[in-house]
Formats: C-alpha cells, sequence, structure tokens
C-alpha cells in the first residue's frame, strides 16, 4: 500500500488519503451502524461476516515486509488528521465531523449514530470526553499552541442526543509560559449539552523523545505539568 507506514505510525497524508480509502472507511462506518441496529436473521448476519471476512483478506499485508519508520520529528498534523476520531475521514469509529477554524476558534459540526451510544438515544459521556480532549487539542494546534493534555475537566450539562446535528467549539483562553488553557462547548441546536477545560502543557525535546519511545522511559511516572 503506498505511503502506509508500520503499525503504530502515521504515513504521509498526501499519498496515503486516497477516494478509495475515504470511502472503505465510510463503508466500515455504516457496517458499524447495521450491525447495531439492523434487525435481521442470522442467516443475513452469516452472509455479511462471510463478505466482511473476504474484504479483510484482500487487505492483509506481509508483516514480514521493509518498512522505514518516521520519527516524530517528520510527523506533520496533516499526517494525523485523516486518523484522528473526532475528524478524521479515514478512520471508522469517526463520525466523522467537519471541522473549521473560525473567528479564532475551532468549530465543528456532525452527527452520531449508534456507535456512539451509551443511554438509550443519548451519547456515551465517554466519548463525550474524547471529543473535547481531541477539539481542545486542535484548536491549541491551529492557533499556534500545540501541548500535550495534562488535565481535562468535562461538565455534563444534559444528555447530549443522537442522530441529531451537534455544533463543537473550541478555544484557547490563556497562555502562561507552558501552560495553555483551552474551552470548549457541545450543543446540540440551541441546547448546551456539554462543556469542558483543559490544561495543556509543552513539553520539552528531551521530554518527548521519552514519552514517544525514541529513548528508553525512566522507570518512575514522570509529571508533564512545569
Amino acid at each position: 500500500m503506498a505511503g502506509a507506514g508500520p503499525a503504530g505510525e502515521y504515513p504521509d497524508a498526501a499519498s496515503f488519503v486516497t477516494p478509495a480509502r475515504e470511502r472503505l472507511a465510510g463503508a466500515a462506518r455504516r457496517l458499524v451502524d447495521a450491525l447495531l441496529t439492523a434487525e435481521v436473521d442470522d442467516a443475513h448476519l452469516d452472509a455479511a461476516a462471510d463478505a466482511t471476512e473476504a474484504a479483510l483478506a484482500t487487505l492483509a499485508t506481509d508483516p514480514g515486509a521493509p518498512s522505514m519508520p518516521r520519527r516524530r520529528a517528520e510527523r506533520r498534523h496533516e499526517d494525523y488528521l485523516p486518523r484522528s476520531p473526532l475528524v478524521g475521514a479515514l478512520h471508522p469509529a469517526a463520525a466523522p465531523f467537519e471541522w473549521e477554524r473560525r473567528d479564532g476558534r475551532f468549530v465543528a459540526h456532525g452527527v452520531l449514530g449508534a456507535a456512539f451510544e451509551g443511554p438509550p438515544g443519548y451519547v456515551h459521556g465517554g466519548w463525550v470526553a474524547l471529543m473535547f480532549d481531541e477539539a481542545l487539542g486542535m484548536a491549541n494546534v491551529t492557533g499556534g499552541n500545540p501541548g500535550m493534555t495534562a488535565r481535562l475537566t468535562v461538565r455534563y450539562r444534559r444528555p447530549t442526543p443522537l442522530r441529531t446535528p451537534l455544533r463543537l467549539e473550541a478555544w484557547t483562553r490563556e497562555r502562561e509560559g507552558r501552560r495553555i488553557t483551552t474551552v470548549g462547548t457541545l450543543h446540540a441546536g440551541d441546547l448546551l449539552c456539554a462543556e469542558a477545560e483543559g490544561l495543556f502543557v509543552q513539553i520539552g525535546a528531551e521530554r518527548a523523545l521519552e514519552y514517544f519511545g525514541e529513548r528508553p522511559a525512566a522507570p518512575d511516572p514522570v509529571d508533564p505539568l512545569p
């Protein structure tokens, strides 16, 4: 597969993101939704499983094939975005949300289906937290303040409905040295469903090498906060 990297590596987006791969990701999302909602008999489910297994066989790669790992410094944010669990067109677990940067804010719109369900008819609170973590981080990156999540606080105002247009906004509120405070909101129409505040921290090059496996890690947990 042209442009693909080894497990755990982010391939170059320019060569990896193709219409065919986006089509396959969309089909995988619909498959998950159908599995969770379709009321059909076992014969239909077995037929779908056979077709899915056959499709997987066509995607099998040689685990012994040589690869050229890319160091963290060689990866770009653009290489990660297609695989984002919030906005990634290639991520089968993403909605995905459409997003833009507007008036200094990250603004995203999308609809969540059965794969995101917690309470019947509503989004699982864990997915809401993931969406905020991703959105706040993207707000920082697009605003020129990238950092690692050190603390994320989510306040759930009311249940977030499934199959309803949602609006997710995030913006960097302040920066003090290496500390970045970012906030966000999640709405269904005019209804505020949840809000969040995140503390992010910019880490040095040496700490990044340790965190991301390019040099041996310290034996004890390390607090990234300055």
